[in-house]
């Protein structure tokens, strides 16, 4: 079921009138709305791969109390690395098995042989990466003795499939999550309020900004050997503005929807467009996820305390898995390498931390030396961007051949470019509203607090419209970039 949809618009409201409304009187009950509701939006995609998602929760439900009620080290680690292999494995088969297959096939070709690899005729389930990740970073803490094992089989099976980011993220964790399920939740209309403004917010910059960049970014590089290199630098900005709308409009309707149920998820992302430097920029993109290979790839590998040598091998090590992570194709590997890359000068010279606070805070515009960092951020930034939109290496090294060709100083054209100029209207304003809300959990979070009625009001309207006019004039509803991953 997909949040930008019509059956989401009738879902959500249901499940949040039976929730405070008819079973408020038990957290046991709501509790079991929440898993059994959970279940049917994951199942309105495909029933059948329920049963994988069942599995992989009673798998680590399972060896958690096992791991828990054992004194004995080696039967603790036999259950902890019983829990990782099948979940490990499950990933490797759905998402990485034919990846591995052809390349094996491509790689024996160097030595005159030539095989047909035999591969899987099957669909990547949604979320599959999201929620094996929620089930590891349980079975780890166990394992680790940070927490222990959840008991009640409902609460930790709520925990791995919470509906707002079960197929998405963000990629929580038992000690942040667990605690709120299992605690008694009272209404509170401000914090509903602020939950349908973010959701408002992320379907805006899902809906208006997001598919609509998507439409040209696909046309550019869908055709790129037919475009000038300005066109393909402008499909690069396309596709920059899209997967930031789609990923983190996503996470705001996710967050916005879970606070409606009077629960907080971690947030994650903080405008990462904003950053001056690519270590700022990984604080802020994706923060669930970097947060979880930081804590459980690169602190166990050694972190930031072996040595200048170790130190960038762990980088290099946390972003190529990164890429893997994203994908079974060697351009999201590139992607990763690249931005390791990036942020090496920031990990040699231990200048990593400099920015921890947002950009110009306090100020109304950033200075010119800021303007320079974010510009040059945001230029890198677009450019590892190719890698991930393109087909394969060979299209994203015609992609940038062409960029570096003499058609770079070309007028920008491709067919319908005098459509794109409102969304070219609605990315000035998206950027206007994201700088000056930049030092809030989201940019409309406090927009127009101290307005009267009418006019916040009349703001809420026009965003409304808006989304409502671009979404019934699409076709059908673009699904959510991450979906894939």
């Amino acid at each position: 079921m997909l949040f930008n949809s019509l059956n989401f618009a009738i879902f959500l409201p249901i499940i949040f009138i039976l929730y405070w409304f008819v079973t408020n009187k038990s957290l046991k009950i709501q509790n079991l709305l929440l898993l059994v509701s959970s279940y049917f939006f994951y199942g309105f995609w495909d029933w059948r791969f329920l049963f994988l998602l069942v599995f992989s929760t009673l798998l680590d439900y399972y060896t958690g109390i096992k791991m828990s009620d054992t004194t004995s080290p080696s039967k603790k680690r036999f259950w902890f690395w019983l829990s990782v292999s099948i979940n490990l494995g499950f990933l490797a088969v759905f998402k990485y098995y034919n990846f591995f297959a052809a390349s094996f096939a491509e790689a024996i070709t160097h030595f005159g042989l030539k095989v047909d690899p035999w591969t899987l005729k099957i669909i990547l389930p949604v979320g599959i990466s999201f929620y094996t990740f929620h089930g590891l970073s349980y079975v780890i803490d166990i394992y680790k003795g940070r927490i222990k094992a959840e008991k009640n089989f409902i609460e930790y099976a709520v925990f791995v499939s919470f509906f707002p980011l079960l197929v998405a993220g963000p990629i929580e964790r038992a000690t942040h999550l667990l605690p709120q399920i299992k605690k008694k939740r009272v209404f509170d209309y401000d914090q509903a309020v602020n939950g349908l403004r973010q959701i408002l917010w992320g379907l805006f910059k899902k809906i208006v900004i997001a598919d609509q960049c998507a439409e040209y970014a696909n046309i550019v590089f869908n055709g790129a050997e037919s475009f000038s290199g300005s066109t393909l630098v402008l499909g690069a900005l396309f596709f920059t503005m899209q997967i930031y709308g789609d990923f983190s409009g996503y996470s705001d309707i996710a967050l916005g929807t879970a606070r409606l149920f009077g629960i907080d998820l971690l947030r994650n992302f903080a405008f990462p467009y904003f950053s001056r430097d690519i270590a700022e920029f990984w604080r802020r993109w994706h923060i669930s996820l970097s947060t979880w290979f930081r804590d459980y790839l690169y602190i166990p590998l050694g972190g930031s305390k072996s040595g200048t040598w170790k130190k960038i091998r762990n980088t290099f090590i946390l972003f190529l898995v990164s890429g893997f992570w994203h994908g079974a194709n060697w351009t999201f590997i590139v992607w990763g390498f690249l931005n390791a890359l990036y942020i090496m000068p920031s990990i040699v010279f231990n200048t990593n931390r400099n920015h921890l606070d947002i950009v110009a805070k306090g100020k109304f515009l950033p200075t010119i030396k800021e303007l320079f960092q974010m510009s040059l951020t945001f230029c890198l930034t677009v450019f590892a961007w190719i890698f991930f939109r393109a087909i394969d290496l060979s299209h994203a090294y015609s992609f940038i051949s062409k960029i570096a060709s003499l058609s770079l100083f070309e007028v920008p054209y491709f067919p319908g470019i005098g459509t794109s100029i409102p969304t070219f209207v609605f990315l000035l304003l998206f950027f206007i509203i994201e700088w000056l809300g930049r030092e809030q959990q989201f940019a409309i979070e406090s927009l127009g607090i101290r307005w009267p009625r009418m006019i916040r009001w009349s703001v809420y309207c026009f965003f409304i419209l808006v989304i409502s006019y671009f979404s019934y004039s699409s076709e059908v509803n673009q699904q959510f970039i991450y979906f894939q991953f």
